[in-house]
């Protein structure tokens, strides 16, 4: 005989039914996926684009990158107002119009900085400055209708699915757009930027069409009644131990992981002499990489969870060193040049970059319902904001270390392997503050006591 059930084990089941099933799931993942695509034509085609065959200098583009990462500072507020403002779907679909609408003028500006610099570099911070509002106010909304539309149980396991969706967006963006644009034109540029951007603010409202109503509410979405003030929220998220520990160890790795983002594409170009289509095209290999190393922690991650002490932390740990490794394999690539194995290796990168990535999305997703009072947006928007604070000073870090580094060494293989060792030490780095991050949230929790252990 089946040993009865209580109450209380009734109303859990209950509300794990009342939430986001896995479709719903899923077509937050198709947002995550839209953003992803309209990002990677900025930060690998763009960029190319003006280092290589406009022949600007790497820190240009570095630099608009980081600009609109700076302009993400704002995703706490972004995500505060839609705490306050009782639907997240309008916040999504018009953070992508505008980010897709910043892509578009990007192009425009990248071509015409190739023939007047200054009114186009103008341009391209205004379009640079739309991007960021628009991953910002969109990226944050839907992260924060998944954490408050999501059972506690799932949050993990949704946070990996969403973000192997977007991974997969980008890969299979990056090898359309690298197949439309041989050959390479700026009149072909301008069509394939145009049809993506569309594309995917189409992607974005089928995907949203009555999602909001599915979901569940958790936490303290759950419980009605006014969101605290913007300054409360953040006090209150300030005060957490877990979460002060967890910002060092996102800061530090997440400079290491996107220190290749802006100076892998010209790598290829510089080092191995490929065209724009190919230079694309590796990148997708290394988000192929990504996919899959996702795929595999994710499940992993489910198989052994609760079996092993600090199993969480052990992914991470395995995650960066593995993407040291494969720097260090890079740093050999850029002195052997062309008959390397670069795409097996960049796809090893992109394997060991999705483990350690996915590990730790599980754990700030765990963290996104641990507040007292402070619901999901602010609390996604903070940690998205530590994220690109992260993120912008790598991607200018890395450009600015390949354009001084080129200067000095008056060799591009030297230049680069330089860069690399250095993205390698700061991954040994993350894996040592990852194997030292202990401790649990002082708070009471919202969710399960599971909850606030994702990282300990």
């Amino acid at each position: 005989m089946h040993a009865p059930v209580s109450p209380r084990e009734r109303a859990t089941v209950a509300a794990e039914e009342r939430g986001f099933g896995w479709f719903g799931i899923a077509r937050i993942g198709l947002v995550q996926a839209a953003i992803g695509a309209l990002v990677m034509l900025v930060t690998t085609v763009l960029n190319r684009v003006m280092v290589v065959e406009i022949g600007l200098v790497a820190a240009i583009p570095a630099g608009l990158v980081a600009w609109h990462y700076a302009v993400q500072l704002a995703r706490p507020l972004w995500g505060h107002g839609s705490d306050r403002g009782g639907g997240r779907t309008v916040w999504i679909i018009g953070g992508v119009a505008v980010l897709g609408a910043g892509a578009l003028l990007a192009t425009q500006a990248t071509i015409l900085m190739g023939s007047s610099f200054v009114p186009g570099f103008v341009l391209a911070v205004l379009s640079y400055s739309l991007i960021g509002a628009g991953v910002g106010a969109g990226g944050t909304s839907a992260l924060a209708m998944l954490a408050s539309g999501v059972s506690p149980r799932r949050r993990a396991a949704a946070a990996a699915v969403t973000w192997i969706m977007m991974v997969a967006g980008i890969v299979a963006a990056a090898f359309s757009v690298g197949a439309l644009l041989k050959p390479f034109s700026y009149e072909r540029l301008v069509l394939v930027s145009g049809g993506l951007a569309l594309a995917m603010l189409a992607l974005t409202v089928f995907a949203t069409f009555r999602l909001e109503r599915q979901a569940g509410r958790y936490g303290h979405a759950a419980e009605g009644g006014e969101a605290p003030g913007f300054k409360a929220a953040i006090a209150e998220i300030w005060q957490e131990q877990a979460a002060r520990r967890f910002s060092v160890f996102i800061f530090v790795s997440m400079i290491a992981f996107s220190m290749q983002d802006l100076i892998l594409e010209p790598f290829a170009g510089l080092v191995f002499g490929m065209e724009p289509g190919e230079s694309t095209q590796l990148g997708g290999q290394h988000q192929g990489g990504i996919l899959i190393g996702m795929i595999v922690a994710g499940i992993g991650g489910s198989a052994f969870a609760g079996r092993l002490p600090g199993e969480l932390r052990l992914w991470v740990v395995a995650g960066c060193l593995g993407s040291a490794l494969a720097l260090a394999a890079l740093g050999a690539a850029a002195m052997h040049g062309p008959g390397w194995p670069i795409g097996i290796n960049v796809f090893v990168l992109g394997f060991s970059n999705g483990v350690f990535a996915v590990s730790a999305i599980g754990a700030m997703m765990g963290l996104a319902g641990a507040g007292r009072t402070t619901r999901e947006g602010v609390r996604m928007g903070v940690w998205g904001a530590s994220q690109a604070i992260a993120f912008g000073l790598g991607g200018l870090l890395g450009a600015l270390g390949v354009d001084i580094a080129r200067q000095i060494m008056a060799h591009d293989g030297s230049a680069f392997r330089f860069i690399f060792a250095i993205e390698a030490i700061l991954f040994v780095i993350a894996a040592g503050l990852a194997l030292r991050t202990t401790g649990t949230s002082a708070v009471p929790q919202t969710g399960s006591a599971r909850d606030s252990e994702v990282f300990a």
